[in-house]
């Protein structure tokens, strides 16, 4: 029997790299899931399908409340219920590491209009239905950057502080309506878009890999386990907390 039979879940960012990783997972253990991303999910809605599973792609921009507002109702009047929302949705794989001086203030507003407000809106989106529902799962994407203040990425690694942060503050908001709000925060992780760039060269992560008490590079797949737990009823008494894999490098 799936761990997330009969639930449904939402993942932003989700038509490719990790949000891929985590909607494959989520659909093998049963969940109805919904691919939500700025770019067309339809590829992995099929490749879930395929497998078995069940899904649906819905074009989404995070930043836009409007956006998320549509999301939450198709979700809806396709499944009838919400009950994991997946804040994966981030800029962060076509960022080029510089330091605080030389980031604008443009760029680092439309930053933060993704990784934070995205994160607040996409909450506001689903958090009337869970309270119906009296249950739910909000899962944020931190990162372990913020433990360490990893230097020239100064607009990153304050956006996924602001997530802990908010991650806390609603875990206390909503914990009388049974949701449960946690964080993953994820180790640098060769996905797609890690991958394709020439900012992360082989000796840059091979030093971040030197810093983990297990010496090899993460995948995906690495967080699928984690994800899985913070969304199943085997953490259901578990909000307002941060999960760390990445593979040792933080230890706090």
């Amino acid at each position: 029997m799936g761990r997330l039979n009969n639930r449904v879940a939402i993942v932003t960012g989700a038509a490719q790299g990790i949000g891929a990783a985590y909607a494959k997972a989520m659909a093998a253990e049963g969940a109805s899931v919904v691919v939500a991303d700025r770019d067309d999910g339809q590829q992995v809605v099929d490749e879930i399908i395929k497998g078995g599973g069940t899904a649906i792609n819905i074009v989404t921009d995070v930043s836009d409340e409007t956006s998320c507002e549509a999301m939450a109702a198709e979700t809806m009047d396709a499944f009838g219920s919400i009950d994991i929302l997946v804040n994966n949705a981030a800029l962060f794989g076509h960022l080029d590491a510089k330091p605080f001086e030389e980031i604008s203030v443009d760029e680092w507003d439309a930053l933060m209009a993704v990784n934070v407000r995205g994160v607040f809106v996409a909450i506001k989106s689903v958090t009337s239905q869970m309270r119906k529902q009296q249950y739910g799962k909000i899962i944020n994407i931190a990162s372990g950057t913020l433990f360490k203040g990893t230097p020239m990425l100064l607009h990153y690694v304050t956006s996924k502080g602001a997530v802990l942060a908010m991650t806390r503050c609603i875990s206390r908001e909503v914990g009388d309506d049974n949701i449960c709000v946690n964080t993953l925060a994820p180790g640098l992780v060769m996905s797609e878009n890690v991958l394709a760039r020439d900012t992360f060269s082989d000796a840059g992560v091979d030093a971040n890999t030197e810093t983990r008490a297990l010496k090899r590079r993460q995948v995906p797949e690495d967080l699928t386990g984690a994800m899985i737990f913070l969304a199943s009823a085997d953490s259901d008494f578990m909000t307002g907390q941060c999960v760390v894999v990445d593979g040792g490098s933080v230890n706090n």
